[in-house]
């Protein structure tokens, strides 16, 4: 869970909220094996009386291939494949970098710019290589504060299916900033680490927005 991610989706959040929908036994599936992700979705939807699985719950279940062209299209591609094989309602994201100096890049290939079993470690170092043949990193505005390498955006984007795998919600959306040149903050995305934005100066370890999001969805159960 990252702060770019709670900030991205909070306001769009806002309207999607509608009549609430009960599903067959009262769960729900986060469709991920992060427990970070799990632990901050979990409280939203059990005071709403859901009880919540994520894909740990599910060793069986084969890797969902999301071969989309975009965020929003991965994340209900992956919500409702899980939807439609176990019959509950299902919450998936998916996000990434998008960087300008590399044609928008990496993009939706953001989890495997570096193979599709490549790290966080070596998928940074392509993205900051990437950026390094393009020439020298500029100097920083001010004493002690990173070189910005080039303008990027972080987007993120959320799906809630039905247990049919029909669409409830879709939301998308992104945070202006920056690829800069040293790690900053704490974050299970290496990539991440060197994203900043105006917002929080890329120190703050959390933002509200993501858990505004996981509301509104919830909402709708």
């Amino acid at each position: 869970m990252t702060q770019e991610q709670r900030l991205v989706l909070g306001p769009i959040a806002e309207r999607i909220r509608g009549p609430p929908m009960r599903s067959p036994g009262s769960e729900i599936v986060i469709a991920t094996r992060n427990l970070g992700k799990v632990k901050e979705f979990e409280p939203m939807f059990r005071e709403r009386g859901l009880t919540v699985k994520s894909l740990r719950d599910y060793p069986e279940l084969p890797d969902i291939v999301e071969d989309g062209e975009t965020f929003a299209a991965n994340a209900l591609i992956k919500a409702r494949a899980i939807a439609r094989r176990f019959g509950v309602p299902v919450a998936a994201d998916d996000s990434g970098l998008c960087v300008d100096k590399l044609g928008g890049a990496p993009g939706v290939y953001s989890a495997r710019y570096a193979g599709s079993t490549a790290t966080m470690p070596p998928t940074t170092a392509r993205l900051l290589s990437e950026l390094a043949k393009l020439g020298p990193a500029p100097r920083p505005a001010f004493p002690g504060e990173p070189a910005l390498l080039s303008p990027a955006r972080f987007v993120c984007a959320i799906a809630l299916a039905a247990p049919d795998g029909d669409p409830l919600v879709e939301v998308e959306g992104f945070c202006e900033g920056f690829v800069i040149g040293e790690e900053r903050g704490s974050t299970a995305s290496a990539m991440i680490l060197y994203f900043t934005f105006p917002a929080c100066s890329g120190r703050s370890p959390s933002c509200p927005w993501r858990r505004r999001t996981g509301s509104a969805t919830a909402d709708k159960l």
